[in-house]
């Protein structure tokens, strides 16, 4: 690619004297420049200067190659710039040949705006205004998707929703046109603006955040962000604190309602055949009844004579269970930590279910007075440190009263210092009677790494561990209590 004397782009076909599309030359201009920008941090003059004329030989301000000017500053000076930028990349009607390649190219550039505002994000330090000006074109990204700006990271704004010349204006009454949110066609756009954020508040003073409510409000919480937070707790103190308090609430309430409606949907203990059907109608079995009382069927009469009626089997298994979960806090299991926290107090909350919870690195805690409130039980929990079972171990044993009835969850990565002696109290466990279940991960990506050595030797023993995805331990959980 070269270019003009004036600035305009010019490709090899130009040179060579034949007919080119002179729209379509631009707009690979401006996204070759996008694809620059993205991989490489080096600014490329040649890209530059070329997108520079188009941009301006389009009519449209310069700030658009600006990196750091934001989407939000854009509109304030530009006001009718808002109105293109809304449900910018939602497909829309053919327009005629000419002025629908023109409109391309305009449209290339303000999309590259805000992706780039978006993904081009860096390295290094970041400062509390470097967030609050991703936030806000994270918004604008939403708001080009056509969706509500917030939508795609649960629904909570960023500054972009309340931008100048029409920001406030709902998708689709402003825009140059109203279609379906685009979030349902690209689900994996949410989780990864979740991660980016994520990581800008990593490379920033996550204080200084939590110290401006404005801040604190437009975080996105996640797991990564969770645990930064409950790291940092001890540290944190006033507004800090409470805002912190807060995201973490916020999570916990969101992946209790995820878990919750999965252990909802689970299957359900067997059929107590011992116990004789419920003689109501709601349980009558009228297909049974009508087979078994065909013999008694008149022709003469078209009737059928029905002596005796079948009804269905309703009552299920349920016999009092006690939960023991016991869950390693050390570094690498945050997420198992956080999943099991909010997974025991679902299960606690069922009827006749005993449930007692222990976190442990190199010491444990028993945190069974708090299991009904997660968020609670997250706040006395102290992430980090070795791995020891054992101590967990101490407390759990002596928890296990009739082991007919007892269920033992081992969560961890299983990379423990005394190996051989905690695997022997946990095979004591499995030969007593106690449902014995060890699971390497419980995390929404399904993803974990367990100890070699414990999993062959679990193998052996007849209770191989589970890891994956937190539905493969609700199902188990679920069929053993209920």
């Amino acid at each position: 690619m070269t270019e003009h004397t004036t600035g305009r782009p010019v490709d090899d076909a130009q040179r060579e004297g034949h007919s080119a599309d002179p729209h379509e030359n631009r707009r690979q201009v401006l996204y070759w420049r996008l694809l620059a920008r993205l991989f490489d941090p080096e600014e490329q003059a040649g890209l530059e200067s070329a997108s520079l004329a188009v941009v301006e030989d389009m009519g449209l301000p310069s700030a658009l190659l600006d990196p750091q000017a934001s989407v939000d500053s854009i509109v304030q000076r530009h006001p009718e710039l808002a109105a293109e930028f809304d449900s910018l990349m939602v497909p829309e009607p053919d327009e005629d040949a000419t002025s629908g390649r023109a409109a391309e190219v305009r449209r290339a550039a303000l999309v590259s705006k805000v992706l780039l505002g978006v993904f081009a994000t860096g390295s290094g330090a970041v400062s509390a205004g470097e967030l609050a000006r991703w936030q806000s074109d994270a918004g604008w990204l939403e708001r080009a998707l056509g969706c509500e700006p917030g939508g795609l990271r649960g629904g909570r704004p960023g500054a972009g929703a309340s931008g100048a010349g029409g920001g406030t204006s709902p998708v689709g009454t402003g825009g140059r046109r109203t279609s379906p949110d685009l979030s349902r066609l690209f689900p994996e756009i949410g989780p990864e603006l979740g991660a980016i954020e994520a990581d800008l508040v990593r490379r920033m003073r996550l204080r200084e955040v939590l110290a401006d409510p404005r801040l604190a409000a437009q975080l996105t919480p996640s797991m990564s962000l969770i645990e930064q937070l409950l790291r940092d707790k001890g540290n944190l103190s006033g507004v800090a604190l409470a805002n912190a308090k807060s995201l973490i609430r916020r999570f916990v309430d969101e992946v209790a309602e995820v878990l919750r409606t999965q252990v909802e949907k689970a299957s359900v203990g067997a059929l107590d055949r011992s116990v004789p059907p419920k003689r109501v109608f709601r349980n009558l079995d009228l297909d049974r009844t009508i087979w078994k009382n065909l013999t008694n069927w008149s022709p003469k009469e078209e009737r059928l004579y029905v002596d005796r009626l079948y009804y269905r089997h309703t009552a299920r298994k349920t016999t009092p269970q006690r939960l023991i979960v016991v869950v390693d806090q050390s570094g690498s299991m945050v997420d198992s930590m956080v999943n099991c926290t909010i997974l025991a107090s679902i299960f606690a909350g069922l009827p006749k279910v005993d449930v007692h919870l222990i976190a442990y690195d190199t010491q444990a805690l028993d945190l069974t007075p708090w299991v009904h409130d997660p968020f609670e039980t997250l706040l006395r929990t102290n992430l980090g440190g070795g791995t020891d079972g054992t101590v967990a171990m101490a407390l759990a044993q002596p928890k296990i009263a009739e082991p007919r009835n007892t269920v033992v969850v081992w969560i961890s990565d299983f990379y423990e210092w005394q190996t051989e002696p905690l695997f022997e109290s946990m095979a004591a466990i499995h030969r007593s009677g106690a449902k014995f279940i060890p699971v390497g991960s419980v995390t929404s990506s399904g993803r974990g790494s367990v100890n070699p050595w414990f999993r062959e030797r679990f193998k052996d023993l007849g209770t191989p561990v589970l890891s994956g995805h937190v539905r493969k331990l609700v199902h188990e959980l679920k069929t053993f209590l209920t």
